[in-house]
Order: C-alpha cells, then structure tokens, then sequence
C-alpha cells in the first residue's frame, strides 16, 4: 500500500553479468528483511507500480547493505518507468550526470517478481539522501544552530507535493507566471529540524533571490554569484534543455548546500525524473525539439533564476564553454547514441 510501509522478505538473484538468473537459483546478492511502500505521485495511478523499500535486519533497524553492486545503504527504489516505453530516459540521464562528475542516483537494471507474479523490468535505484556515497554533505545535527555548523548540510527542492513532498516556505519573488513559489525542505525533514535551521536556509536562499533580482546582479563579488554554485546551476540548464524536460525546473528539482567551512554554496542536483523528457509528452511543447524548456507555456512556473542568470554575459560565457566542451566528450553525438544502442541491446 502507499502508507505506511509493510514488512516482508526480499530476495536477489544476482548471477553476475553475461549470465542468465532463473527463479529457482539461490538468493545470493540479498537474503533478508525489508520494508515497502508504493510511491511517486501521478505514477501511482499506473498499472506498473513504483516501490520505496528499506533494508532491515531481524528487528525492524536499519540494515546498510550493498545492493547489486551499489554502495552500502538502506533506502532503495524500485522504479517503474511506465511511461517511457523505452525504459531507458532516467538511466541514460543519470548515466550523462556521471559522465558531467556530478552525484547522481546508481542504476541498475533487474526483474521484479512479487509473490510468485512476474511484474516486469525495472530500475533498482539509490534514493536522493545525505550519505556519503550518495549526496556528501555534512550531517545537520539537532544542536547544529549556531556558527558554522548552522550552514549545513541542506537538501531542499521545488516539487510536487504528493509523492515526498513536504514542509515548504514561500518565495518573496513570483515564479514566471506571476504565480506564488514554494520551496521545499528535504533533508533533514523539516518536522525534525530547529527553528534557526529553517530559518537559515530559507534566509539564504532569499538573499540568492534578492542578489539576483538586484541591480548589481552580475556582480562577481555582491551578486548572485556569491551564492550559487554557478556551474552546477549550469549543467541542470544543460541537461534539461538536451533533454527538452517539460518538468525541469519547475518540478523535481533539487538543490544542497554544504557548511561554509566546505565551500558550501547553494548547488543544483542530483538530477531526478526524467520520464518525461526527451520527447516523451504531448504537452509543454516537449515533442518539440525546436525552442528552449525554460521559455515554454510550462515556463510559468518556474522559478525567475535561470532568464535572470542568462542576462549575465559571464554567466553565457561559462555556459558556452561548458555546452562546448561535453559536446566534444559525453554529449557527442556518437557517445550518446552509442550508450543507447548498447542499453537497448541488453534490455532485448
């Protein structure tokens, strides 16, 4: 069910690659306890169902194992790319993000089969968390409201709110469209964070905003750049843009922000959810490769950061170098191409 989590017994069969897995081998990846919820949102309403599971050991605790491979941890998804046909639009964009070094969810491709009933391919995914093998920023602890170790580590995010959705606070400036815009806390949740904690996140953001919107915007030393890290800013530009994802920006967008002893500054990513990218929808213009994401009809509820910073010349020089250098390494044609040729041919 969607809520709360059930307890039962999962099993992997993991042959190692090139070699078949039959139902009635032996559990030799993972033998054990988990628990396990439905999850996502509109994709609940699918008849291939998403699933949010827990590793345990015998007595309901968390269990850190590794899972086909992944690094050692508790929080799995078992994702369900219904409505990319392909099954191929998260795993390559996750696999691009790798390929840009920046964080993004493990991937590995497997068989679900759930009391005896065979459910299909799916994605055995990390979920977005603090972890240091996931996203590595500092630990925010209960008595962390002061001095450095108030600066982080954050995880906020502009979402749904079905889903994981959560705690926001309400942006001072307007989304494109005139409309209120909301910003969410992730990590840690916010029922569990102090009051400076959530204050200091939220103050910092505003400040990005206000620098933005300012007169001296473009500034290098009181502008925006004071605050973001510019880069990771530009490479979700560049990936939701390649991919024409109709909801970049303004859904599923997630941000962290590190202590300030560690450079922490306000940085986009990991990437997440794009099913619907890549001319995957009739709608927000997205089977159209012509035009740009960020200055679609959708565009009206995205956040005003990404047309303010495309003002700056610095800003469009960076994203061109940047834009210039991976279509030479990871978005040249043929890597791309290539990479799904491949993942096309081990799914068949």
């Amino acid at each position: 069910i969607d809520d709360p989590r059930i307890i039962c017994d999962m099993g992997i069969i993991n042959n190692g690659f090139g070699n078949i897995n039959s139902i009635n081998d032996s559990f030799n990846d993972y033998n054990g306890k988990i628990s396990i919820e439905l999850r996502g949102s509109s994709s609940q309403s699918f008849p291939k169902k998403q699933y949010a599971l827990e590793t345990q050991d015998s007595l309901g605790n968390n269990n850190n194992v590794s899972l086909l491979g992944m690094p050692e941890e508790n929080d799995w998804i078992l994702h369900a790319p219904y409505s990319d046909k392909t099954l191929l639009r998260n795993f390559l964009t996750y696999n691009i993000g790798k390929k840009m070094q920046r964080y993004s969810p493990r991937t590995v491709f497997c068989e679900l089969i759930i009391n005896g009933e065979y459910k299909g391919v799916y994605i055995l995914m990390e979920k977005i968390k603090r972890d240091k093998h996931r996203v590595d920023i500092a630990k925010l602890d209960n008595d962390d409201i002061a001095g450095d170790s108030l600066t982080g580590g954050y995880i906020i995010k502009i979402d749904k709110y079905t889903g994981t959705g959560g705690t926001d606070w309400l942006s001072d400036f307007p989304d494109m469209g005139g409309g209120s815009l909301y910003i969410q806390y992730h990590y840690p949740e916010a029922a569990v964070m102090q009051p400076e904690q959530l204050d200091y996140i939220k103050q910092y953001v505003d400040s990005f905003e206000y620098a933005l919107d300012g007169p001296n915007f473009n500034d290098t030393t009181i502008g925006y750049a004071k605050f973001i890290n510019i880069d990771s800013f530009i490479d979700l530009y560049i990936i939701n843009e390649l991919s024409k994802n109709i909801d970049g920006f303004r859904l599923s967008t997630y941000m962290y922000k590190d202590k300030a002893s560690k450079g922490g500054k306000l940085t986009m990513g990991p990437f997440w959810d794009y099913n619907l990218a890549f001319g995957n929808a009739d709608y927000c213009d997205g089977w159209n490769p012509i035009g740009w994401e960020y200055d679609v009809d959708c565009s009206d509820d995205n956040p005003f950061w990404f047309p303010r910073l495309l003002e700056d010349t610095i800003y469009q020089n960076k994203l061109k170098c940047r834009w210039e250098y991976l279509r030479q390494r990871s978005l040249n044609n043929d890597s791309l191409v290539n990479f799904i040729d491949s993942m096309a041919t081990y799914l068949n």
